[in-house]
């Protein structure tokens, strides 16, 4: 008797196709942690600090804390300044806008100079985090020193405690709810 002949194949295996499965989830997570777990100079490509540098016509104040170079967004680092819309008192006891007040600071301290900044990394928001100067005039040392942020980190604690014996910008009034300390 001849031997049976199948005209059509069988259906694939559960077997076979977990196996490809696997194999495309073991190569797709392998690529996931290369890409997330190198750092990103592996090459030498992505510089670990960067200098970024504006003319005052390029300059735009976001808030106290924050600076607009051209198309590229900075937060200054080692400091907490209030946001825009935050009241605090003066030393008149009227409410004022603290952000404003923040604002205005930065941009007076600003005044018409180029703008350079030394960028060592991001933000939770990816902005460009580092400090600057204008002019020669440190502006992260400038807001914390005159009262209009609070040091956030060791770096300009001094500062900030001898704004608040001088009284002087935001520490005139009363004590700003933005502070967390």
């Amino acid at each position: 008797m001849l031997p049976r002949r199948r005209i059509f194949r069988p259906a694939a295996s559960a077997r076979r196709v977990g196996g490809a499965f696997a194999v495309f989830a073991f190569a797709a997570f392998t690529s996931l942690l290369l890409g997330l777990g190198l750092p990103a100079n592996l090459f030498g490509s992505a510089p670990r600090e960067q200098e970024w540098s504006a003319p005052f016509g390029d300059i735009r104040i976001v808030d106290g804390e924050t600076l607009r170079l051209g198309e590229r967004v900075l937060r200054l680092s080692g400091l907490d300044a209030p946001a825009r819309g935050q009241s605090c008192g003066d030393a008149g006891g009227a409410r004022i806008d603290c952000g404003d007040a923040a604002a205005a600071a930065l941009a007076r301290y600003i005044a018409g100079r180029t703008v350079t900044c030394r960028v060592a990394g991001r933000d939770g928001f990816g902005r460009g985090l580092g400090s600057c100067s204008a002019g020669g005039l440190d502006l992260n040392a400038a807001l914390v020193g005159g009262g209009f942020a609070a040091a956030d980190g060791a770096g300009l604690r001094l500062l900030e405690q001898e704004a608040r014996r001088a009284s002087r910008g935001l520490w005139a009034g009363t004590t700003p709810a933005w502070t967390r300390h």
